[in-house]
């Protein structure tokens, strides 16, 4: 399209200089700009190609820009040959590949590549463990240092101080930290699930008689590893289903999780709902059995988390990418089965786990003795899948403000879609060629109530036993 026709409008005899400030049309300009459009298309049809294609289109266009100097050359040029002849005819002389894998790297460089992610030593964190020694940080380009940390209190301080540029946390935590429940208030996010399943109720042996009752475990005292913690809503669950108060029937205290087998044996207390491998090295150290798997309780429950500030979110888009990355990809290589030895093996030394191969081996792939004389097969008894359902935090929620840690009026779902990025786990998994969940709520199962997360408060006010 050639700008021939005379831009004087002959029936108003008056001029109509384009907008633009060029020697032509409106009219004429808008015409022409949509074979612009097959070249750089700079509006609607971004939104339907990846960023990868976007910024190629934009370097083909600016180098025919470069190249032709005046827009009448170019477009006198596009319209004469066809915008995909004139791509190819211009790579001929002008070395385009190598400008857009210049570009394509800067648009895409990390703004830090030295990073320190927080762990507890518990096999909940495996993702995030593993991907040090088997390189999956690496493969995106980071350098990370993963710094083992004693306790859930220390880990959720040290990244609000900013120590941490990211870690691994309880999934109730993200949601606490945001809405200032037992810290200062500071927008959190948690991009994706460590693992689900994954933690046990383990009695000191003396209590084997009470095994079959916990009705009969009033006067109790219990370990978790957190106030916000799935440790802690699920044991209170459990008990108050039959029909125990946790706040005056039992008593729960926090421990961090490797004091918890020491504490077990000494008979400072009769159990704990903790995550592994302290129950399995329980029964390994003969102090202890298994009651009952978490998952007997709400089979594919969340555990744990990979979470970061929004503000690290916001300010280092690239690099919280590329480590989002590392971490979904070292879940998917711990979701399969037949990776669970090698994975075992990459997590137990001193500076990880600090546990005997053969207890988180018997963890993760579900064959282990239960210190009650069996040996049980449960492949799914710690899974890894890290997709964030804006449901489970909104179950999360119910039970903070069941219990009393939170009050008041409580927007469940504009906290649950603020926090757990599932919309940003979407998007990430498909860019990497999984297969992730269409949608982001469902319903759920615990001890056979359904949980519906459209009816929030409804569920809260259905427990009989309830601050």
């Amino acid at each position: 399209m050639s700008f021939d026709k005379d831009p004087f409008d002959a029936k108003a005899k008056l001029w109509n200089p384009c907008s633009c400030g060029g020697d032509h049309s409106q009219a004429e300009h808008d015409t022409v700009s949509a074979v612009d459009a097959e070249v750089a298309p700079l509006d609607v049809a971004e939104e339907k190609v990846n960023s990868e294609e976007i910024l190629s289109r934009h370097i083909e266009s600016a180098v025919m820009k470069a190249v032709f100097g005046t827009d009448m050359a170019r477009r006198n040029f596009l319209t004469a040959v066809g915008a995909s002849t004139a791509a190819a005819a211009l790579s001929q002389v002008f070395p385009m590949g190598a400008a857009k894998a210049v570009a394509q790297e800067m648009s895409g460089q990390l703004e830090k590549t030295k990073l320190s992610v927080g762990f507890v030593p518990i096999t909940c964190a495996t993702p995030i463990i593993m991907a040090s020694p088997m390189g999956f940080y690496e493969k995106y380009g980071l350098d990370v240092d993963v710094i083992k940390t004693a306790g859930w209190a220390v880990a959720r301080d040290k990244s609000l101080s900013g120590e941490y540029d990211a870690a691994h946390m309880l999934t109730p935590m993200p949601l606490a930290i945001t809405m200032g429940a037992g810290s200062t208030a500071v927008p959190w996010t948690m991009p994706a699930v460590e693992n689900i399943n994954g933690q046990a109720i383990t009695l000191a042996t003396k209590h084997k008689d009470k095994n079959d009752d916990p009705s009969k475990w009033k006067g109790f005292k219990f370990a978790v590893p957190f106030d916000y913690s799935m440790h802690n809503f699920l044991l209170r669950y459990y008990v108050a289903e039959y029909g125990l108060d946790p706040d005056t029937d039992i008593q729960i205290r926090v421990l961090p999780p490797p004091e918890m087998v020491a504490n077990l044996a000494a008979g400072n207390v009769d159990g704990y709902l903790a995550p592994d491998p302290f129950n399995q090295r329980a029964v390994y150290d003969g102090v202890g059995f298994i009651h009952k798997l978490t998952k007997e309780i709400w089979d594919g429950h969340p555990c744990c988390a990979f979470a970061a500030s929004q503000a690290f979110v916001d300010e280092m888009p690239n690099t919280f990418i590329a480590l989002y990355k590392s971490i979904i990809d070292a879940t998917a290589f711990a979701s399969a089965q037949e990776n669970r030895k090698e994975v075992a093996a990459a997590i137990s030394p001193r500076n990880y786990l600090n546990q005997p191969v053969t207890v988180v081996e018997q963890v993760l792939t579900g064959t282990f003795a239960d210190g009650l004389g069996n040996v049980q097969q449960v492949p799914d008894r710690i899974d890894f899948n890290p997709f964030p359902y804006h449901s489970m935090a909104i179950w999360i929620l119910t039970q903070m403000k069941r219990w009393g840690y939170i009050s008041g009026d409580v927007d469940y779902k504009g906290v649950a879609e603020q926090v757990y990025l599932a919309t940003d786990a979407q998007k990430v998994m498909t860019d990497m060629g999984l297969t992730p969940p269409v949608e982001t709520y469902d319903s759920y199962e615990v001890m056979g109530k359904t949980f519906d997360p459209n009816l929030p408060e409804e569920y809260v006010n259905s427990f009989a036993i309830r601050r």
